[in-house]
């Protein structure tokens, strides 16, 4: 069959119905492109509703394209948070340096875009809301492929057939663990662990972020423009993954409170407001590293395939990618085809960007004295620098133009 006869035969065929798990980043961002393309798109999301606020989040390089795209950069222009300062401080709390957050994050001001969690998760949300069914307080409980499609049964009770399924899951993916088995044989955990919350900003920050290190900890208040609270986050080297306190809120807050037990600064009183925090989120440090992002009919996107960890900054901005190059990989293409060009044409991109952590992100967190003195030092040059340029790896991709089916 020619690559035309495949495209009339496709053309022929009623609208290609798909399921993607996941509401967050990757998945409305998918279901925005392939709506675009002709599918029929099915949400499901295990939270009860969309999740708003949250920490902020950068969208850089090839990922503003993608929202150009989407209608949505003026949107997200006006949700940018203005972080006009990071100061280090030392274990005394003693000022190491100030600097401009670009030097930092190889971001280019006036163009690269910082947003809470939510304004990014809220814009992708309404604009495919309309035209995208969306399934909440729901999730997959079983996948069994065939030759003609993808039975699904749901938690809540419900089952269909699809003819694509799309895992855009999140780090700790169960569509990837359906297709691929445990989590371990993909987790690169890369030695630190975090507990981020919101507390009363009871310091009088504004527009600026406030790290206090010692060898092997860090503590960070982090205040988005004026606002009454604070994005607090404990950072710390652990040896190994903790699983028995991934699953277990408790467990986590007596492993951040022990480690920061003798730490000066506001960090007793931080760990004081993590006790309380109703928004605690904890995890490893860690990327997701695959031979394959696919299997059969069911396909995987951001960080259920490829999460870069936050010591990039690029982990929305690979799920926008990834997004739009999947959808548009299958945009005149049957799943086979389209799932390998998906992939040839999108990993390098990853790679470069998940390697960035192999070219000096994570001495931000040194783990011994000497280290962190070194940090210091390169810190206060930094301070006397201009802003850095944007590193390539961040656009090193240029986004082709799909033709949808007609």
């Amino acid at each position: 069959m020619t690559r035309t006869d495949l495209l009339r035969d496709i053309r022929s065929t009623p609208r290609r119905k798909v399921l993607i798990s996941g509401a967050s980043v990757a998945g409305p961002a998918l279901a925005f492109w392939l709506n675009r393309y002709g599918f029929a798109v099915t949400v499901v999301e295990k939270a009860g509703t969309l999740r708003g606020g949250g920490y902020p989040i950068d969208v850089r390089g090839t990922a503003l394209e993608v929202v150009r795209r989407m209608g949505i950069l003026p949107q997200l222009k006006d949700a940018h948070i203005d972080l006009r300062r990071l100061t280090f401080l030392d274990g005394d709390g003693s000022k190491v340096a100030s600097v401009n957050p670009y030097t930092v994050t190889g971001g280019v001001a006036g163009r690269d875009l910082e947003v809470r969690r939510g304004d990014l998760t809220g814009a992708l949300h309404t604009a495919v809301r309309d035209d995208v069914e969306f399934l909440f307080n729901d999730s997959i409980d079983t996948l069994d492929q065939s030759g003609y499609g993808v039975d699904v049964t749901f938690r809540g009770g419900g089952r269909r057939t699809f003819d694509m399924v799309f895992g855009a899951d999140g780090l700790h993916s169960r569509t990837r663990e359906f297709l691929f088995g445990p989590e371990e044989q993909f987790h690169r955990y890369l030695g630190y662990c975090f507990a981020g919350f919101t507390m009363r900003n009871t310091f009088g920050l504004a527009h600026e972020l406030m790290m206090w290190n010692t060898p092997g900890r860090a503590a960070a208040l982090y205040a988005v423009g004026d606002s009454d609270d604070v994005h607090a986050f404990l950072n710390f080297a652990h040896p190994e993954p903790p699983f028995d306190a991934f699953r277990n809120p408790e467990a986590q807050r007596d492993l951040v409170a022990a480690v920061f037990a003798d730490a000066g600064w506001e960090v007793p009183g931080m760990l004081a407001a993590m006790r309380d925090a109703d928004d605690l989120f904890f995890d490893g440090v860690s990327q997701i590293r695959m031979p394959h992002w696919s299997s059969g009919r069911v396909a995987l996107v951001g960080d259920a395939a490829y999460a870069p960890s936050f010591l990039t900054g690029q982990g929305s901005s690979l799920a926008l990618v990834g997004a739009y190059m999947l959808a548009g990989s299958l945009a005149d293409r049957d799943h086979a085809a389209g799932f390998a060009a998906y992939e040839h044409h999108t990993r390098e991109f990853v790679t470069v960007n998940q390697d960035q952590v192999g070219e000096g992100d994570a001495t931000l967190f040194p783990t011994t004295a000497q280290a962190l003195e070194q940090r210091n030092d390169i810190l206060r040059n930094l301070s006397a620098m201009p802003s850095a340029q944007e590193r390539p790896a961040h656009s090193a991709l240029t986004l082709p133009e799909f033709t949808p089916m007609t």
